[in-house]
């Protein structure tokens, strides 16, 4: 379990660092997101194609939804921030911090198990299945389950599938998703639990089986702006919705959320 811990450590050091580099105020010509780590590569793609039509500059920082929204509930300077669940928006909500009526589903997801890309480990995702025993000597990645999204449907699939005690103590926990996801990669977790998007992102897993959607709450994904919110911020949020960033959505695996 070496591995795994100062992995989680070195990722906890990098949050820690992109939270730091952001406490200083942003530049006025700057649009600043907050955003769920399992968006990286398609909202890096569609930041540069708003960048390229609006002539705007946009940063990201990339962490789990719950530390995000605490440290933007803290007085980070976020312009825009998009949770991969509804409970974060709605701890923001009521203190103040984000614009009211701006909130907009996005996108939804999809929750996958997932084996190192050269595991031939088969199994079939149904209530009681034989996760424990798959593991063997091994531990389940996930992300944190207590206040992470992803931890948070992956642990209410496998109570609603009556597996989560004979697992509970043998999780992995990752800061986010994506280190999650690295665990199973580097082959230090012979299973875990992540998005489809973050399988179709990683090489070095492959999907062994997916959850049914009626296992776990729909995993949807709300935009929210900052409050105050600047124009180009708000040129940022409607972009997020148009025919082109939805086609950088689709291409990356997301889906329009019921």
């Amino acid at each position: 379990m070496a591995p795994i811990a100062a992995a989680r450590r070195a990722l906890g050091f990098a949050a820690a660092t992109i939270a730091l580099s952001l406490a200083a105020p942003a530049c006025a010509d700057t649009i600043t997101v907050f955003a769920a780590a399992s968006l990286k590569e398609p909202l890096d793609e569609v930041a540069r194609a708003f960048e390229a039509r609006s002539g705007e500059r946009v940063r990201i920082a990339y962490a789990a939804s719950s530390a995000l929204a605490r440290q933007i509930e803290a007085g980070a300077p976020a312009n825009l921030f998009i949770s991969a669940d509804v409970d974060w928006v709605d701890y923001l909500e009521p203190r103040g911090r984000v614009v009211g009526q701006s909130r907009v589903n996005l996108l939804a997801n999809d929750l996958v198990l997932v084996a190192p890309a050269a595991s031939a480990v088969a199994l079939r995702v149904a209530p009681g299945f034989p996760l424990a025993q798959a593991l063997g000597a091994g531990r389940l990645a996930l992300a944190d389950p207590t206040a992470v999204p992803a931890g948070k449907y992956a642990r209410a699939a496998l109570e609603r599938l009556g597996v989560w005690k004979s697992v509970e103590a043998r999780i992995a926990r990752a800061d986010n998703v994506r280190a999650a996801l690295a665990f199973v990669a580097r082959g230090d977790a012979p299973l875990g639990i992540v998005y489809r998007t973050d399988a179709i992102a990683e090489r070095g897993v492959r999907v062994v089986d997916a959850f049914p959607r009626d296992t776990h709450p729909p995993i949807i994904y709300p935009a929210v702006l900052v409050a105050p919110a600047s124009p180009a911020a708000r040129a940022l949020h409607r972009f997020l919705l148009s025919p082109e960033a939805r086609a950088i959505w689709a291409r990356h695996g997301f889906r329009p959320p019921a």
